[in-house]
């Protein structure tokens, strides 16, 4: 990532629904009728009903679980898919310092829901952002979780990398402390990663997640064993480019003529890009296979970025049905948040699909409809 300006762990979209409870608000209510409910936990509801009042789901079921409200809107969507939104647990804003621990109590219209992990901690970069702590020792470690701490970050975030040996990276003594000091503190840390042996060290050391797989070869069966022993371990396996020239032609509607002809230059085949993926594939896929907890990342700010990261993920080897939970429930809750599955009491963010993702990841950009916090969102404008 080319902008490293703040560590952000952000909401590219949100996740709601499923269940057949209800959880009235007195609020006027809108039915929505007929569709596939892709619940978000692994299950699938046909000609299902879910009813929205207010900002929240009241009711999720099979059509004839549901009851609905005496004067709903009722919203026709037979022959329609209904899935939670996506949420992008690793995302980069372009701003600096704390700026966007202040967006995350807001709730702005037709947007996104943002968390942060304030400025991350690194050892030192030259030449590269100074936004994150630039650290040398434990000590300094320790307090720079402090003032994390002070700030009320969501989670703290650490890079362990030589940057393709130009620097020094945190070493196990260091990202030990700050592990040992977040944990102190309440706080959750994820490890950006590159190598195997640092993986194996910060596991040792208790980190709660990896924000990237391993990426300089192929991981062994002690990696796989370690994750086993801590089920709620999460990884957000953030995949590179597969390096395959591919049809952009989904994203002519939404992006300026510019901005497209940029895109495909550099929409080639590339066979290091090829061989750099399949590694990371190949990791996902041992991972996935074992029952790690993974969740949706893109480690970038393109609006379209998660949809391209699943189809990515389920070319490594996840099924299209594995990959929407990694998106939904998993990813809302590592974040800990009042989404990410269709239940009653959940956040109303949901997204209406012309074709069934499960038959193919990409049909989640089919999209005829977005509904956040209740509210239709206007998709007329174009991404610029």
């Amino acid at each position: 990532m080319s902008r490293m300006h703040v560590a952000a762990v952000a909401i590219l979209a949100l996740g709601a629904l499923g269940g057949c409870a209800t959880a009235p608000t007195g609020q006027p209510a809108t039915a929505y009728e007929g569709a596939r409910l892709i619940v978000g936990d692994g299950r699938v509801i046909e000609n299902a009903t879910l009813v929205v009042e207010g900002t929240r789901i009241a009711q999720a079921g099979a059509a004839a679980s549901v009851r609905v409200p005496a004067g709903a809107t009722r919203v026709n969507l037979a022959g329609k898919t209904v899935m939670p939104m996506m949420i992008d647990t690793h995302v980069h804003l372009g701003t600096d310092g704390y700026e966007p621990l202040d967006v995350r109590g807001q709730a702005i219209p037709g947007a996104a829901r943002f968390y942060s992990a304030g400025r991350g901690i690194t050892m030192q970069e030259p030449g590269r952002t100074t936004a994150p702590y630039w650290i040398t020792s434990a000590a300094d470690g320790r307090k720079a979780v402090e003032e994390l701490a002070a700030h009320k970050v969501d989670i703290v975030k650490i890079w362990v990398d030589t940057r393709d040996g130009k620097y020094k990276k945190l070493s196990p003594e260091i990202y030990g402390a700050i592990i040992d000091e977040a944990h102190k503190r309440g706080l959750r840390v994820t490890a950006h990663i590159f190598d195997l042996e640092d993986a194996k060290g910060l596991l040792r050391a208790g980190v709660d997640a990896l924000a990237h797989g391993v990426r300089d070869q192929d991981i062994d069966d002690e990696l796989v064993a370690m994750f086993k022993q801590r089920p709620n371990l999460v990884l957000t396996p953030n995949l590179p480019d597969r390096g395959v020239k591919v049809d952009l032609g989904w994203l002519k509607p939404s992006l300026g003529p510019n901005q497209l002809a940029l895109l495909e230059a550099a929409n080639t085949d590339r066979r290091i890009a090829q061989t750099f993926y399949g590694i990371q594939a190949r990791n996902l896929a041992k991972l996935n296979a074992a029952g790690v907890r993974i969740t949706l990342g893109t480690d970038g700010n393109r609006a379209w970025a998660a949809h391209e990261e699943m189809q990515d993920m389920v070319v490594a080897g996840m099924t299209p049905m594995q990959v929407i939970v990694a998106a939904t429930r998993n990813s809302a809750e590592f974040l800990r948040m009042d989404s990410g599955t269709l239940q009653p009491g959940k956040s109303a963010d949901f997204i209406v699909l012309d074709a069934n993702p499960l038959d193919d990841i990409t049909n989640t950009r089919l999209i005829s409809a977005v509904v956040l916090r209740g509210a239709a969102v206007d998709r007329s404008q174009p991404v610029r």
